[in-house]
């Protein structure tokens, strides 16, 4: 009896993505081509996962070895990153499918680390990644990224190439002022370089540009909301409790003004002693946890209080690409494809498919 695709469909149906601990499903089969002695089945997961690539590939030729034992099987793995929706009466940016903001709501978390750390890791599971230093007052990734000094170019004089470093591209205001020099600028004019900096930057075919935001809910959260095409946003935490206080405050704020949260991440959960490995949550514990829980948001993971956190980003290579295959790399991938998943769960934006109607008057 001769295999058909309506077999082979449903030998995968029983497969688990482990991320959402749902079946697959029909959508991540992209083709089947079955021969007279060959079978060759495309998988493509909505979301980065270069490193889960083989693990996946393993899964459905296990089942479909068995069931076409004449045939030759094999089986390919790819990720098909989509636009996603964003706020009504907002377009897309030219060159950019997903803008993700990385918010706390207090200084001090460790948000920007989160942020450079979740750009590298969804970098190195295959994506195509940007981030864009959003805080005017005391910009950090240039130092983060190891890209003090560098001025970004300007082949038209009206608009700025990124800065690339470990594979991101990258913009923030730090490399267009002095490291020394005080941004004393008022609400509107911060307002108006952030969407200088996001407006102006050719951004090259981004799957997720990362905008690491600065503490508060002020102007620059205000004009984010208002006109950025924000997929969703992550908030960075602490266990403590007066970190927890100023997390909810920014999670309500891009709640009040239509931003979807993505989820959240409790940073500094655990101290780990380098000389003898004792661990203690020097910031209490649960608190995230909790927060998620009282806000019905996903709680993405913890990260630990390591110097090698801090030592690594303060050098200009984060802990994802200085010890890409370290366990704290390890969390901040997983983290990564959480994130990634829940934007890929959103509806998808088609407004760059329809074409433009333009009436003349001859």
């Amino acid at each position: 009896m001769a295999l058909t695709e309506t077999q082979i469909m449903q030998a995968v149906s029983t497969l688990i993505d482990p991320l959402t601990l749902k079946p697959y499903g029909a959508k991540a089969i992209r083709s089947i081509t079955l021969g007279e002695d060959t079978l060759a089945v495309a998988v493509a997961l909505p979301y980065p996962a270069r490193s889960q690539f083989e693990r996946v590939r393993a899964e459905f030729a296990a089942v479909l070895t068995p069931l076409a034992p004449q045939h030759a099987v094999t089986v390919s793995v790819s990720s098909q990153i989509t636009s996603h929706s964003v706020q009504r009466g907002v377009s897309l940016l030219p060159g950019v499918k997903n803008i993700i903001a990385v918010a706390s709501g207090k200084g001090g978390v460790g948000k920007s680390t989160t942020a450079v750390n979740l750009a590298l890791a969804l970098a190195q599971e295959g994506a195509r990644v940007g981030i864009l230093d959003a805080d005017i007052y005391g910009p950090s990734q240039p130092l983060m990224m190891g890209l003090q000094g560098r001025r970004p170019e300007s082949p038209d004089g009206k608009s700025l190439l990124p800065l690339i470093n470990h594979g991101i591209q990258t913009m923030s205001i730090g490399y267009l002022v002095e490291s020394d020099q005080a941004m004393v600028w008022r609400g509107p004019m911060v307002s108006q370089a952030l969407q200088q900096l996001l407006n102006d930057t050719r951004w090259d075919d981004i799957d997720y540009l990362v905008i690491d935001m600065p503490p508060g809910t002020g102007d620059i959260q205000l004009t984010l909301a208002q006109k950025v095409p924000v997929t969703g946003a992550l908030i960075v935490t602490t266990p403590q409790d007066i970190a927890l206080l100023d997390a909810r405050k920014g999670l309500t704020m891009f709640e009040k003004v239509g931003i979807p949260i993505i989820g959240l991440v409790e940073n500094m959960a655990i101290h780990i002693c380098s000389q003898c490995g004792h661990a203690e949550p020097i910031f209490g514990e649960g608190g995230g946890a909790r927060m998620a829980e009282q806000y019905g948001v996903d709680l993405l993971g913890s990260l630990p209080l390591d110097i090698g956190i801090r030592l690594s980003t303060d050098q200009g290579c984060p802990t994802v690409a200085a010890d890409p295959d370290g366990q704290v790399a390890a969390l901040y991938r997983e983290i990564a494809r959480k994130v990634a998943l829940r934007v890929a769960q959103k509806a998808q934006d088609f407004s760059s498919k329809f074409p433009k109607i333009v009436i003349q008057n001859d």
